[in-house]
Formats: C-alpha cells, structure tokens, sequence
C-alpha cells in the first residue's frame, strides 16, 4: 500500500520502517529536517511540507498522523480538510482522547472523509517487536487498511483487531494504558519491598529474572524492569517523579462517569501526582498534626 506517515518521531519514524520493510511505500512528513533526512536513510521518502506529501500520493490518500495529542492533531486536520478529496482516509495513532476522536470522525464525515483511531501500543520496541493496535472506524475502511495492520503487529494475526466505530480504538487504548498504571505500580511497590528488606540481601534483578519464566506476574513489563536492573541496580541518576501523559487521569474519569470501581488505576495515578511533590505541604501538616495530638517529635526540614 501506499500512504503519508506524518510525525516521524520515535514512535511515526519506526512505525513507517517496520511498513518500509514490509513492502509498502512510504511518504513521510516532518517538521524537522534531522527527522526527514534519518527517515530517508531507511527509504521513506521525504517530503517538505505536508501538501508535498498529499501530492504524492495516489487516490484515495491515506494519511496517518503519528504527532503528540491535543491542538497539533486539529491543527493538521484542519490543514488536511484543505488538501484531501472524498474518500481519502485519515489515521490518527497517537494517544487522543476518545472523545476528541468522536468529534474528528463526525467533522471527518461532514466532509467526506475517512476518519480511523488506532490506539498504538509498542513503544521503542515496535520496530523489532511488532505493535499491538487497537482499531475503532468504519467497517469496510478498516478492512482496507488490513494489509498495513499486519504489517505494523507482531503477527498478521496476532495483536491487532477492530474493536468498535470511531473512538472505540482510542477508548480503548485508554482504558489499556490506565491497566499499565496499576501494574507498573504493583511492581514498584513489590521491588520496593524487597530492597528495603537489608538483612536478605535480595539480588532485584535476580528475582526479576526468576520471576519472568513460569511465574503468574510473569509480563514485558516485567521483562522491561529486569533490564532497567541488570543495567543499573540501585537506579542511581534516577530522580522519584513519574510524568503522566494524561490517559491514567482519562481512565479515572471515564470510571467515574460509568460509575466503575477502579482503585488500583486511581491509586497508582495518585501515587504518580504524588511523586512529584518536592516540598509537600500536606506532608508537612501531617507532621503537625501528630505533634499537637500526640506530641509526637517533628523531624527539622
């Protein structure tokens, strides 16, 4: 197949390799030059500017924009409006807002267009590994693009799937990523532990290792968190702030609305805020506290 990768990041530079490599033509846009000359090099073609890689394409176009959430999609939507016909097909892979998706997908419609959300899952390991894609849009859209959905997932068969209308890819993808909070936070908690037990001795990365064949909690996370050990064991250099990107806080507020019990996702993204928190005033008032009722020793800031 032939399309536009738009965004050629970590993420849009190698989803558009791993497509290269798998027989399809490649148009990518970026902004910066370092991004267009790098994707070069693994034969995506270049084009300046976004209307050069439209231009480039037969129809019906496919575009896939791979560009952080939020304005910059409406603001290449809208310049997209511009420059497609009818029945050309616009991708969005990044991590939006399931509702923001519903609302492109209508405007998408209005005008003719083709709009399909794939929540992307994958990470810097995609290239080698494959990705796992959620796929919300219309049925015979959807279809259409099979061939670049094999390609990108780790087996033809295996890690992707259409999972509903517009929005129910990136929905889905949200609720995927609010699971990660909990389990990264699990074993954080659990490692944590184990460093804290002094007398033991207790290799982390041995236990990791151990734990990654036959054990239940077995997980790339898991595999992921023995090679952050094996390269450094006592994670010196590593500040204790965790960012967020905003799909955990999405998550949590979706359960609310659905009236869903979720305190694990709720708590770890919690615990993420709370990771940032340098100078805590509401631990400090806590100190206070036990002191005027217990008159228990305030340690000196």
């Amino acid at each position: 197949m032939e399309l536009a990768m738009v965004g050629l990041g970590r993420m849009g530079a190698n989803m558009a390799e791993r497509l290269v490599r798998g027989g399809h033509r490649v148009v990518g846009s970026d902004p910066s030059p370092e991004a267009r000359a790098k994707a070069a090099d693994k034969g995506i073609e270049p084009a300046e500017s976004l209307a050069a890689a439209i231009e480039a394409l037969p129809s019906p176009r496919i575009v896939w924009l791979m560009v952080p959430a939020g304005d910059l999609v409406d603001k290449l939507l809208a310049e997209l409006e511009t420059l497609l016909a009818a029945d050309d097909v616009v991708i969005d892979g990044g991590n939006s807002r399931y509702q923001d998706s519903l609302r492109r997908a209508e405007r998408a419609g209005e005008r003719g267009l083709h709009f399909v959300d794939v929540g992307t899952s994958g990470g810097v390991w995609g290239l080698a590994e494959g990705y796992s894609m959620m796929i919300g849009g219309e049925d015979d859209v959807v279809d259409s693009l099979t061939p670049l959905f094999e390609t990108l997932a780790p087996a033809a068969d295996k890690g992707w799937g259409h999972v509903g209308p517009a929005g129910a890819g990136h929905f889905t993808k949200m609720v995927h990523n609010g699971i990660e909070y909990g389990l990264m936070q699990a074993y954080a908690e659990g490692f944590a532990i184990m460093s804290k037990k002094a007398e033991f001795g207790v290799d982390l990365h041995q236990v990791a290792e151990i734990w990654r064949y036959g054990s239940v909690v077995r997980s790339w996370l898991l595999d992921l968190t023995a090679d952050a050990l094996d390269k450094n064991p006592s994670l010196e250099g590593i500040a204790p702030y965790v960012s967020d990107s905003g799909e955990g806080r999405w998550t949590v507020a979706e359960a609310l609305e659905l009236d869903v019990s979720a305190p694990v996702i709720t708590l770890s993204l919690l615990e993420r805020l709370r990771s940032r928190e340098e100078n805590s005033f509401g631990d400090k008032l806590l100190a206070a506290m036990r002191n005027e009722f217990g008159g228990h020793a305030i340690k000196s800031d």
